[in-house]
């Protein structure tokens, strides 16, 4: 068995082999001499550890004399060096815990502009991978044992403890972070962070999980700037593979349009297809007047008719009719866009810097 160079653990497996065939050799000369199994192995024990106890049957040969004194020699010198080994190894872990620790800290406090993710659940584990595969660095805060072990195993950076409590968020570097996503499965922690997080930093990006619909407008109250509901996008997801199969597919499975959603992605955009209700205010309008009243939120780029044909890159003055399916680019955490198109009378925001641009 090969250990590294110094380690701690290589010691006591030597010492423990080492006490293993002393017992062994020793209960075997006590068989030798005409003992039976059981008192050759306890009085093997008790010369090992020293315990002092009578012999159980008289040392008065030559030869059960010379063997307890060896059996005394090796053996104690076998359970000092046993001990120690056990010393260092438990000195050992404890300082390289330390250490690294320590070490975990000093690169926290270096860090500037990076990224906290609170949760180290399964959406958790998803974003840290998505950030170490993209090169940014990051932060993770989870307050169970087991998931910060296993963090840090996958080479993360962690700080263990409450998200919600502002000390906690300062050992992860919160004055000095870009972003911040609380992702926990949590909705009323989840708003506490928000608050707790936007009150230590007024201008960091704070993307929140929320779990019921109606806890939107708490987090974006409460100071979030994106929130995402993952029962929300997972329905739509399914209602886009059902009604337009075509376009969902190649929305997702092309490797090429892959690269491009994600390019999208990393400009604050995503590509999505949404159903036009026949309540919806966009319902019968061109696709001209459609992107005029949204003042640049979204940009249609193609129409799935309920015939099953797809239209790309439709002519401006193509009505949109109840049915339609349309693929839109609108800006990442915004659903407004998707609302109004699914019959929500609320607008949505328009992009300001967008409408800037077109007027000049």
């Amino acid at each position: 068995m090969k250990f590294p160079q110094q380690s701690p653990v290589a010691p006591l497996v030597n010492g423990v082999i080492y006490i293993l065939i002393v017992i062994f050799l020793g209960t075997v000369g006590y068989l030798v001499n005409g003992w039976n199994l059981g008192d050759s192995f306890y009085m093997v024990i008790i010369t090992l550890f020293t315990v002092g106890y009578d012999e159980v049957h008289p040392i008065a040969t030559p030869a059960l004399r010379a063997l307890t004194i060896t059996l005394i020699v090796l053996g104690c010198t076998g359970m000092i060096y046993l001990t120690g080994a056990i010393v260092q190894f438990l000195t050992a872990t404890q300082l390289q815990n330390l250490l690294g620790l320590k070490r975990m800290k000093n690169q926290i406090e270096h860090l500037k502009g990076h990224v906290i993710v609170c949760g180290f659940g399964r959406i958790g584990r998803l974003l840290a991978r998505d950030l170490t595969a993209a090169g940014a660095g990051f932060v993770v805060i989870e307050r169970d044992e087991h998931r910060i072990a296993t963090a840090r195993g996958m080479g993360y950076l962690c700080v263990q403890g409450e998200a919600t409590e502002e000390q906690t968020l300062n050992e992860a570097g919160i004055a000095r972070a870009r972003i911040l996503a609380t992702v926990l499965p949590d909705d009323a922690a989840n708003v506490f962070i928000t608050l707790s997080a936007r009150s230590l930093n007024k201008t960091i990006t704070i993307i929140a999980r929320g779990e019921a619909p109606t806890t939107e407008g708490k987090l974006i109250h409460a100071g979030a700037n994106q929130v995402v509901l993952p029962a929300h996008i997972g329905a739509e997801r399914i209602a886009e593979m059902i009604l337009y199969p075509d376009s969902a597919n190649m929305i997702r499975s092309a490797e090429q349009m892959q690269g491009f959603r994600h390019s999208l992605h990393n400009l604050g955009l995503n590509l999505v297809v949404v159903t036009v209700a026949a309540s919806s205010r966009y319902a019968r309008l061109t696709i001209e007047e459609i992107e005029r009243q949204a003042d640049g939120a979204f940009l249609i780029v193609a129409i799935d008719r309920r015939d099953g044909s797809t239209i790309p890159r439709p002519d401006p003055k193509l009505r949109v009719v109840p049915g339609d399916g349309v693929v839109i680019i609108e800006r990442s955490g915004r659903v407004g866009s998707q609302d109004a198109f699914m019959g929500s009378n609320t607008p949505p925001k328009p992009n300001f810097a967008a409408s800037r641009l077109r007027r000049r």
